[in-house]
């Protein structure tokens, strides 16, 4: 997988966050807006990957989320990055059956920062779409785009149904990454908005 100049430059930002991170958590592992940090950069991190090794890094942003909820379970940022964690789980999981659970737990999360924060508009739409993801899980999958559904023994499929699933998957790949992307530019803003210091009194 190559990267542009740019994904180099997110790249190095994010794992200097998650190193950050992890130094601030040695001081204090209580913290449950460091540890929101820290599975906001897993969660940025994992677009680099490939499937696999991008959903071992969701299920450790999970692992941090979940841990900063034990701290402050309404903190409803929080609740909104691990609904979304959950979500991106699933769309990685390609037996549906497996990926309900994932789904039916971001649902769940998804909700909770709803009720919290009832008038945010981006949980209001992030569950709007968590509640239509196992269907288009089921056609993703179906239709042999799923990132699970390339084996490594295909040595019996034409040349051209290779490519053709290799392109599909790529396909997927490039959209979760967007899809996280987006997740990542909506939380950055927020943080920056949340930092702008008090104009000064006229």
């Amino acid at each position: 997988m190559e990267f542009t100049q740019d994904e180099i430059e997110r790249l190095v930002l994010f794992e200097k966050s998650r190193k950050t991170a992890e130094e601030n958590y040695a001081v204090n592992p209580l913290d449950a807006d460091n540890l929101t940090k820290w599975g906001e950069a897993l969660m940025e991190l994992s677009s680099f990957q490939d499937p696999d090794c991008s959903k071992k890094r969701i299920e450790d942003a999970l692992a941090k989320f979940e841990e900063a909820l034990i701290i402050n379970p309404t903190k409803h940022y929080t609740l909104w990055c691990l609904g979304n964690g959950l979500t991106s789980c699933a769309f990685l999981t390609p037996d549906f059956s497996d990926a309900k659970v994932y789904f039916d737990k971001a649902c769940e999360y998804l909700q909770k920062a709803v009720d919290v924060d009832p008038e945010n508009d981006l949980y209001r739409q992030s569950l709007k779409v968590a509640l239509k993801a196992p269907e288009l899980h089921m056609e993703i999958h179906k239709s042999g785009l799923g990132l699970g559904q390339m084996s490594h023994g295909e040595s019996s499929a034409s040349k051209g149904q290779a490519s053709k699933k290799q392109k599909s998957s790529d396909f997927i790949y490039d959209m979760l990454g967007w899809i996280i992307l987006a997740v990542g530019l909506v939380a950055w803003v927020r943080m920056a908005k949340s930092h702008i210091p008090p104009s000064p009194p006229s």
